[in-house]
């Protein structure tokens, strides 16, 4: 199975993030793919070229991270399943409003394109805020799908909400035969 692996900026996230995509390499084709964001970025969670590497190193395979690069992955059908993980809440407003602007937006948009699932790992510290009608846009809308997500520290960050990354297995199993895996709020 071919699968696109999308990373945003939510860099907190990367040191759970990426023992999943190494999962997954080890059974599929996995394409990485990385927004503006997380390719040009350097963090106190590492620099973008360190992601970069890892990423590459784990798959096999140089990761996308222009629009240019990301643009064929309708027309030649190069995916079965792309996985944003993680998804900001910029990345969730650009798909909720059909917005391709960014690597990982128009992957998006060409994926869509062939009717096949999209499986959405979110990551936002607005969840419960502004991007709380985003994610209902994307829940409501065919063909996307989400790995069951919870507020991550409701006390300090009453409004973040972040997936439970340990899930994209199931959750991506789940959205290949078209359901959504619950519960989604975990």
């Amino acid at each position: 199975m071919n699968i696109g692996f999308a990373l945003c900026g939510s860099f907190c996230t990367y040191a759970q993030v990426f023992p999943v995509m190494e999962k997954l390499a080890e059974n599929h084709n996995v394409i990485p793919i990385f927004s503006f964001a997380a390719s040009t970025i350097d963090s106190r969670f590492g620099t973008a070229a360190e992601h970069l590497a890892r990423a590459e190193k784990i798959c096999g395979s140089a990761p996308l991270y222009t629009i240019e690069a990301a643009e064929p992955i309708g027309p030649k059908k190069l995916l079965d399943l792309l996985i944003i993980a993680p998804c900001t809440g910029n990345t969730l407003a650009k798909l909720a409003h059909s917005i391709a602007d960014t690597p990982v937006t128009m992957a998006a948009k060409s994926h869509l394109r062939n009717g096949r699932p999209i499986l959405v790992a979110v990551s936002t510290n607005d969840a419960l805020a502004g991007a709380a009608e985003n994610i209902g846009k994307l829940l409501a809308r065919k063909h996307y799908y989400f790995v069951p997500f919870g507020q991550d520290d409701a006390g300090k960050k009453p409004t973040s909400m972040v997936a439970n990354f340990d899930q994209i297995p199931a959750a991506m199993e789940a959205a290949l035969e078209g359901w959504q895996l619950q519960p989604i709020l975990a």
